[in-house]
């Protein structure tokens, strides 16, 4: 008995979407992370405004095992397929208009707030360590919300 409720919180969305302002940094990495955790979920991200690609997010992710490829910085309005289950917001800018697309829809909104590591000065690795840290974060919350999934989802028994 039991836990039901706590399975299907769990349980994979179909089409998860993570957004942020630019969609050069945070969401490019959650997109990258969650791919690598979920392959059978459809998965993408995309930003508020237009931004160019940042470097530093490929030395990070690849430190992981991880790579963006050639994908490239991509706005809301240029996604092949605007249907998601879950939308992952990772700034206060993308969540306000995910909230705005959504408000007639039953999609489930959620923020998790993400530092923007640009606003780190320093050494090319005080940098580096600031969008590890990101990274980090990122890979944590993705792999805590969908634990069940990572886990061979064992449910009671």
């Amino acid at each position: 008995m039991g836990n039901e409720g706590d399975a299907q919180r769990l349980k994979p969305p179909g089409a998860i979407l993570f957004m942020c302002a630019m969609n050069v940094i945070r969401s490019p990495m959650a997109e990258a992370i969650a791919k690598s955790l979920m392959p059978s979920v459809y998965i993408a991200s995309a930003g508020v405004r237009p931004g160019e690609r940042d470097p530093f997010v490929d030395v990070v992710l690849e430190e992981i095992g991880l790579s963006l490829g050639k994908r490239q910085p991509q706005l809301l309005d240029e996604l092949e397929d605007d249907y998601f289950d879950l939308v992952i917001t990772l700034s206060p800018e993308a969540h306000h208009r995910a909230l705005e697309l959504t408000r007639s829809s039953a999609v489930e909104v959620i923020y998790w707030p993400a530092p923007d590591p640009t606003v780190v000065t320093g050494s090319r690795e005080q940098m580096l360590d600031a969008y590890r840290e990101v990274r980090d974060m990122l890979a944590k919350l993705i792999g805590e919300r969908f634990a069940l999934l990572k886990s061979g989802a064992q449910g009671p028994g």
